[in-house]
């Protein structure tokens, strides 16, 4: 893509939070931007903020029968998809033996499904132009455990994984993707956005309550700006080799590179057993 140009951008669940900054952010630099909305009622405030720029379209990214034809109107609009920022989702708390399977079930269907679903639909479109980026919102969860997020942590893991892979599959048509995996940005993500199940078994008591206790505090106190996000994401858009992972904020940063460090020391502490598992070599293969 040229980075001289304007782009457009496809960016889902823009009615607040990181996706709104994304978007007005875009918007404020020149480009188009088309967002999802989940209610009718939303489209016509947001398409307010850059009137012929700024287009609001109604679709829960769940509802995978409807993404085909969101993405052909976006097309014969504006011709082209430059960038889709896969942003829509939510955060799921709970203990994983307390929390349903219906409740991962829904995380997943969100968080993962939806979003391959939307790459899916802009995918052709990037391939016959030869151009195009795909961002991923992740989450430091993607990158380390951090108990009482199982559910939310294994979708951000799994699109981490998406990522990574999909960036080798497409590199050679000049299509790039990134995984963004901001920290605790100041959002709605642990205040209303939420959904946590009930607690119930008394064992995980002295674990958890003080990790529900102290999201609960710290919701709307966080120390990741989103206005700032949301240039870190344009600067990546106008990148010409963008980086497939990439950690946004200070916490994001210690708590990756903590986890990080404990994994090559457990790598490190067994690999004898490892190494065990291979066939023998032949015993001329040794001389």
């Amino acid at each position: 893509m040229n980075s001289d140009e304007n782009k457009v951008l496809l960016i889902t669940g823009v009615s607040s939070g990181l996706g709104r900054a994304f978007a007005e952010a875009a918007l404020a630099a020149g480009h188009a931007v088309v967002g999802t909305v989940r209610r009718d009622g939303e489209r016509a405030a947001f398409e307010a903020l850059a009137p012929g720029r700024a287009r609001a379209v109604v679709l829960d990214v769940t509802d995978f029968g409807a993404i085909d034809g969101v993405v052909a109107s976006i097309l014969a609009e504006f011709g082209r998809i430059d960038v889709l920022v896969n942003n829509a989702g939510y955060g799921h708390e709970g203990v994983l033996e307390e929390s349903p399977l219906e409740a991962m079930r829904h995380q997943f269907e969100v968080n993962v499904f939806g979003a391959v679903a939307m790459i899916r639909a802009v995918l052709p479109g990037m391939r016959v132009r030869r151009s195009g980026h795909i961002i991923n919102m992740s989450s430091m969860a993607g990158h380390a455990p951090l108990p009482g997020i199982a559910y939310y942590a294994g979708s951000k893991f799994a699109l981490e994984g998406i990522t990574g892979v999909l960036a080798k599959e497409v590199e050679s048509f000049g299509i790039r993707v990134t995984a963004l995996a901001p920290g605790s940005f100041r959002t709605d993500w642990a205040g209303r956005s939420m959904v946590r199940s009930p607690r119930a078994i008394a064992d995980y008591d002295e674990l958890f309550n003080p990790i529900r206790e102290a999201r609960e505090a710290k919701s709307g106190r966080q120390s990741g700006d989103p206005a700032r996000a949301a240039q870190a994401l344009l600067t990546l858009i106008e990148s010409e080799h963008p980086p497939v992972h990439l950690l946004l904020g200070v916490d994001a940063l210690t708590v990756v590179r903590m986890h990080s460090a404990e994994l090559l020391a457990e790598i490190d502490r067994w690999e004898p057993l490892s190494r065990s598992t291979d066939f023998a070599a032949p015993a001329s293969a040794a001389q």
